[in-house]
């Protein structure tokens, strides 16, 4: 007995020298933000525009990349407005090559990128009967190849430096495939793959790779998601889902839990906590949540509808979606510069 109580403080006490050590080496590499440049794809609505928000807060230069150039507009305007130096260029992501210009322009204008952020994303909401390889393409090419290309494109200036930071956005689904969003899961799937990857080979370069996997977030973003099939249910269940307070977090807590990962290098963050539980749960016992998802794809819309066709959230309202049900996220999508989107 005392023979374990000896072995058992032993291992204690080297858990906690070892935490201490982790965290002593996490410090280290903590960065301070004033007068960083940050790149953020995406970065004109959502939880792009908001993680934009909180680190012109904390005095970073920005440079915000997207399709719309209405949509970044508003986004700097906003910006500025609260005395953030702001610089946008219109951007069609699945273009290397209009990448490659889109960040030799940004390093033209506020000099060497500091911090980048891959966070542009495509949602596809339906049942498997109704997605096309087109569909499986579209995700990749936002979720896989643009990160990719932007990585490849900042690589060199932060590897002359031996410093930088790159944080890519991929999402719980890139930990647990989930019904009716079968290529947007998939997709993120490769993302954390070639994201834990770059994080294990740069590393030595002084460039720290975080992979943000947020769960449901109240962004707004459900507007401007794509439904096949019988989209006005298949929109119900999303949008309720996720504005509900118990299922989803603020736009605002995620960004912050992101930004504060990614200050220190670390090299996972998953939020919020049911997210965290569900990941951890799926990693003990895979079987068990792959019955479970079985069971949930069961009661979710079958095929029918607008079939292979698809149609934006907001045109997918109906009496299934009353404000009262979806108010925390409509409210969101007005504030994250999401409505007059273009889908």
């Amino acid at each position: 007995m005392g023979r374990i109580n000896h072995n058992l403080i032993l291992g204690v006490a080297a858990l906690g020298v070892g935490l201490a050590v982790r965290e002593r080496l996490r410090r280290n590499r903590a960065i301070f933000f004033p007068g960083k440049v940050v790149l953020i794809t995406g970065g004109s609505r959502g939880l792009g525009l908001e993680l934009a928000r909180q680190l012109a807060d904390k005095g970073a230069k920005l440079a915000l990349i997207a399709r719309d150039l209405d949509e970044l507009e508003r986004a700097k305007y906003e910006l500025q407005e609260c005395g953030a130096e702001v610089f946008i260029c219109p951007c069609d992501l699945t273009d290397e090559r209009d990448i490659a210009t889109a960040v030799h322009a940004v390093q033209d204008r506020l000099g060497p990128i500091d911090i980048l952020i891959n966070n542009a994303g495509i949602i596809q909401v339906g049942p498997l009967e109704e997605m096309t390889r087109e569909d499986f393409d579209d995700a990749m090419k936002l979720h896989f190849w643009a990160p990719l290309a932007t990585m490849q494109a900042v690589l060199p200036a932060m590897r002359a430096r031996k410093r930088g930071r790159i944080v890519n956005v991929a999402s719980i689904g890139g930990k647990i495939s989930v019904p009716h969003l079968v290529p947007y899961s998939a997709s993120k799937f490769a993302l954390v793959g070639l994201s834990q990857g770059m994080r294990a080979e740069l590393a030595a370069d002084g460039i720290y790779v975080t992979t943000a996997c947020p769960g449901l977030m109240r962004t707004g973003s459900h507007v401007n998601a794509q439904f096949k099939g019988q989209h006005t249910k298949e929109y119900a269940w999303f949008s309720i889902a996720n504005a509900s307070p118990l299922l989803s977090v603020s736009v605002e807590e995620a960004a912050d839990q992101i930004i504060h990962a990614f200050k220190y290098g670390d090299p996972e963050i998953i939020v919020p906590v049911t997210a965290c539980m569900s990941a951890f749960f799926n990693g003990i016992f895979p079987g068990v949540v792959s019955d479970v998802l079985s069971l949930v794809s069961r009661v979710l819309p079958g095929p029918g509808g607008i079939g292979r066709g698809h149609a934006s959230g907001e045109n997918s309202r109906s009496h299934l979606t009353p404000p009262m049900l979806t108010g925390l996220s409509d409210d969101a999508a007005v504030r994250n510069n999401e409505i007059g989107a273009n889908a």
